[in-house]
Formats: structure tokens, sequence, C-alpha cells
């Protein structure tokens, strides 16, 4: 038996986010009450019902594969070896939203080797948007009523204007972020829920997504997979790089992230000015 390559992860992701976000749909237009996690964020029976079957779905295909799964991880269920590569789920990104009636809430799965994100899957139930990227591209494609899928359509981050378009978070927004934008010629700041953020700076809707608070891993790794595909880029605060499996390090608890800023393409006109400049002083 062959080995599975990006391509058989990727097929199996989209197909599980997809069945999952049905599930998820289903629930929105129905009745789904919610209680509170121990730490304080809101849980569904959606967010239960589609980590069921999107671990299902994982397994059954790569039953030697670890997931990481938000609500398991609540429940104190963690795989004891992440080993080089394994699976971080979100079944119901946006929770907030969701609850409140509003359409941002997503179905997020990524592959990760190695400390990378090489491979995602965000499907939006809602708006019937469902996004992919890994290292041949980013995609999007529009569901129907029926589960049918359209044609994917390739997208790509735009090079940053000099007015710039943030998405900023919808539930969770601070006053530091209004302190990282007064830095920036904008052109609006656009509130927006769960990882859709990520995909609108990746089809070039905007330009950048400063998250200046904790996240988890599950909330960003296949939102970062798929902007980083279509060109854009997700680093820490410092310009570093953002990384995943992250172990109980700098004092947080397991698979927290740092502050982090997601943007789109550089903008290639003042990279190229940037070099005229060095040269000249040089």
């Amino acid at each position: 038996m062959t080995a599975p390559n990006l391509d058989d992860f990727l097929a199996t992701m989209i197909d599980a986010a997809a069945d999952a976000g049905a599930i998820v749909l289903a629930f929105f237009e129905g009745e789904c009450a919610a209680r509170a996690k121990r730490d304080g964020s809101p849980v569904t029976e959606a967010d239960r019902a589609a980590e069921t079957a999107i671990e299902r779905a994982l397994r059954e295909r790569f039953p030697d594969m670890p997931v990481v799964a938000e609500e398991a991880i609540a429940d104190g269920h963690v795989p004891p070896v992440l080993g080089e590569r394994f699976f971080l789920v979100d079944p119901l990104d946006g929770t907030k939203e969701f609850v409140a009636g509003l359409y941002d809430f997503t179905v997020n799965i990524a592959l990760v080797e190695d400390g990378v994100p090489v491979a995602g899957v965000v499907f939006a139930p809602a708006y019937r948007e469902l996004f992919y990227g890994s290292p041949a591209g980013a995609f999007k494609l529009r569901t129907g009523d029926r589960g049918e899928r359209g044609e994917a359509v390739p997208i790509a981050a735009r090079a940053e204007p000099e007015a710039i378009i943030a998405v900023v978070s919808r539930s969770h927004y601070s006053t530091d972020t209004d302190d990282f934008l007064a830095g920036h010629t904008l052109e609006s700041v656009v509130p927006v829920g769960s990882s859709l953020k990520f995909c609108r700076i990746a089809e070039g809707m905007a330009d950048i997504y400063p998250k200046l608070g904790r996240t988890m891993e599950w909330d960003t790794a296949a939102g970062h997979a798929i902007l980083a595909a279509a060109g854009g880029s997700v680093t820490r605060i410092d310009g570093s790089p953002l990384v995943y499996a992250k172990r109980g390090v700098e004092g947080e608890a397991d698979f927290a992230n740092p502050s982090f800023i997601a943007r789109g393409r550089p903008d290639p006109t003042a990279a190229g000015e940037m070099r005229a400049g060095a040269r000249s002083r040089a």
C-alpha cells in the first residue's frame, strides 16, 4: 500500500469539511442550544456533531495520523505524541457568531508537517463558500443547496496598496488593534468572524488581519495554509514564523498562539524603492 500524498490528504479534508458543514448548517437553520466551556467560550451540539464526523472521516482514511480537535482537547483528550505530521480541527469556528445567528462561522481542517500548516480547508456553510490551499495553490468553490460543488477557481492575495483594508475580529476586538492600525493608511476596517478573515485576504478582498491576543492553533492553521498558498503570510509580531505543535511553551496552554499578523502580498513597488534606497546609501 502506497503512502498517502498531499492530494490524498486534501481530498479527504475537503470531503470531511463539506460533510461537517452540512451538519453545522442543519443546526444553524434549526435550534441549537449553547453552553459555556471551562474557559468561558460557548460550545453547541453542532460543534460536537461536526467534530465527531470529521474525526471519523480522517481516522477512517488515515488511521495512524494524530488528530488534534478543539472539543476533544477541551475534554482532556490530548494525543500523547504528535509526530511530524498531524491534523488540526476546529469543527465550528466562530461559535459566538453562530449562536447570534450571523453567517461568519466556518469548519476548519489543517494538515501540519514539521510545525508548518501545509494544507488547509475552510468551509463557510452559510455563505456556501469553500476555500482550500496547499503548495499547489489556493482555490475557492461554491456549494449548492444539496451539497453539490461548483468549479474550483484559483485565488491570490493582492499586492498591498497604499491604503489598505483591514479585517478584524467581530467578537474579540481589542483597543490594541486600534493602536496597531493607527500606524497604517486605511481604506476601511471590516469586522469579520472566524477564519474567514484569512480567506478574505487570500482572495484579495482585504490586506491585513492583526490579532493581538490569544488564539489557538485550530483557529488559525487552516486559514494560515490557505493564505500562504495564495501568496500571503502569517507571522508573529516580530516577523518570525508562526509555527504549530506548540506544547505548553512560553507559559501558555497546549496549542496556544502568540499575537500575529496575517497579510497579503507585499507591495513590489515599495520593495523596489527600498532596495534602490539601500543601494544609493551603500
